[in-house]
């Protein structure tokens, strides 16, 4: 009895280890593993990083590239009444820009002919002829001149001739600011009684070249100052002393900070220095005369 109890207990076991490693049907099957899909192709194009845009205004190069004095106004002269001109004197001078004082109206960054020649170009400024219809000098401000008639009297001319054809053309040279070392000007010293004042007023100006044929300094144009003072006044004068300077060329002018030495006077016989003395160390003492004799008048005005 006891042998057959042990063989059922045997089985019993038996079975029970053998139903726990068998998987029942109730049992959840494990989730196979879910492979990612691969990524699809994106068929849009990813997008192009553009330049990065240039700035529309350039930095500031410090203080020093202040080239124009937009924002200045002219500074107006007082008005002059004809009739309050009690003594008036004509001068003629001329500046030497290989004078040292003079050197700042052919800087490179800004010269004073350039000034000239791109406002008349511009049809900003007239330019005048300085030879009448006799061939003689005039600066009367009578017969202006056009753009290309100045560029022409200012830059010159020459003729090219072509071989095969047998043509000649004329053309204008090329700018070389090197010729133009003079400038001539007009100015008259009055003394007004309404403002007791005794002062120059600058009437005209203009660019000197040197002529080969004649040998001497001859002006390519004229220009009435008051009108190109609306100019000068915007165009800034690079001086050598501050570089912060707002001076511009008018101020060069009107302040006198120019050296010059007089070439003419108003006489009858409308006649230069030159035409009367010969010997150019004489010129000099002839224009420090005049010089002189126009102060003392100044001087003779007033009584102490």
């Amino acid at each position: 009895m006891k042998r057959i109890l042990s063989i059922g207990i045997l089985v019993l076991l038996t079975t029970f280890a053998f139903a726990q490693k068998k998987p029942t049907k109730l049992a959840p099957k494990k989730a196979a593993p879910v492979v990612a899909a691969p990524p699809v192709a994106d068929t849009v194009k990813a997008p192009v990083k553009t330049a990065k845009k240039k700035l529309k205004v350039p930095p500031k190069d410090g203080f020093y590239a202040r080239k124009d004095i937009d924002s200045t106004e002219m500074v107006p002269l007082a008005d002059v009444r004809e009739e309050d001109v009690f003594y008036a004197k004509r001068i003629w001078r001329e500046i030497d820009l290989r004078d040292t004082v003079n050197s700042v109206l052919k800087s490179p960054k800004s010269r004073l002919i350039d000034v000239l020649i791109a406002a008349i170009k511009k049809d900003e400024l007239t330019a005048y002829s300085p030879i009448d219809s006799a061939l003689n000098e005039d600066d009367a401000f009578l017969n202006p001149m056009s753009a290309d008639s100045a560029s022409k009297s200012a830059l010159g001319t020459a003729e090219v001739s072509n071989n095969k054809t047998g043509t000649v053309t004329t053309v204008v040279n090329d700018f070389n600011p090197e010729l133009f070392l003079k400038f001539r000007i007009k100015e008259d010293w009055i003394f007004d009684t309404k403002r007791s004042v005794f002062e120059p007023r600058i009437v005209g100006i203009a660019p000197l070249k040197y002529n080969e044929v004649s040998k001497q300094w001859q002006p390519v144009f004229w220009v009435y100052y008051p009108e190109a003072r609306e100019i000068l006044t915007k165009k800034r004068l690079i001086n050598t002393n501050n570089d912060a300077s707002s001076l511009s060329f008018d101020d060069f002018f009107i302040r006198r900070l120019f050296s010059s030495y007089i070439v003419k006077e108003s006489n009858p016989g409308d006649n230069k220095i030159r035409d009367i003395i010969a010997d150019p160390r004489e010129r000099l003492y002839e224009s420090e005369r005049i010089k002189k004799s126009v102060l003392d008048y100044e001087q003779g005005l007033w009584e102490y």
